[in-house]
């Protein structure tokens, strides 16, 4: 739970910060632009089709992974009226870096809790035990993807966005490190010992 309110936070900073929206944003915003449905909705859904996707690699939604789905919402709406408004560019940039360092503890403490990933983080971690690249690689190729298909259909994108994709994959790896899910230039993740989040062929394999 406090991964998750940590994780509304960082959401808050950058969208006070004004530097532009992140790559699933950008996607969610471009896809409620193409088809019309809600942002929230378009979120969502796309959560929805990679927990089934990424079911059938062996990746096991648990409680977790709902509660991912559903509190970062809330979190981040109750969060935004508490941070101000970005006055200047220095801020923005403060905002925006320390947002991305907090997506990354946030992101290894909800993971650790072995109670289920989130939807991306699911695919992100499958992809990167069966590919063997490093997470950090894994991520920014998936963060790269959302928001090319992002900007494809309309979403908007700023500077914030760029430094996002380009920061997330080595955040998301030293969070997960400060976790102890990885070792230090580990390639893979190492296996957590729940039945939802181990993937097929990995039990027992070194990092």
């Amino acid at each position: 739970m406090l991964g998750l309110l940590l994780f509304g936070l960082a959401i808050s900073l950058m969208v006070r910060s004004e530097l532009g929206l992140g790559p699933w944003d950008a996607f969610h915003v471009g896809l409620h632009q193409l088809t019309g449905i809600s942002i929230g909705g378009a979120s969502i859904a796309v959560g929805l089709v990679i927990v089934l996707g990424t079911y059938f690699i062996g990746v096991r939604p648990g409680p977790g992974t709902v509660a991912n789905m559903v509190l970062i919402g809330i979190f981040t709406d109750l969060l935004l009226p508490l941070v101000p408004q970005s006055t200047h560019w220095a801020w923005s940039g403060a905002y925006y870096i320390t947002a991305i360092g907090m997506l990354g503890i946030a992101t290894g403490m909800y993971i650790a809790a072995g109670l289920g990933k989130g939807p991306r983080d699911g695919m992100m971690i499958a992809l990167s035990q069966r590919s063997g690249w490093p997470v950090r690689r894994m991520r920014t190729l998936i963060e790269v993807s959302a928001l090319t298909m992002g900007w494809l259909m309309g979403g908007k994108i700023g500077v914030g966005t760029v430094l996002f994709t380009l920061m997330i994959g080595p955040t998301t790896q030293w969070g997960l490190q400060l976790f102890g899910l990885t070792a230090t230039g580990a390639s893979r993740v190492l296996p957590i010992p729940m039945a939802d989040t181990e993937v097929p062929g990995t039990r027992g394999r070194a990092a």
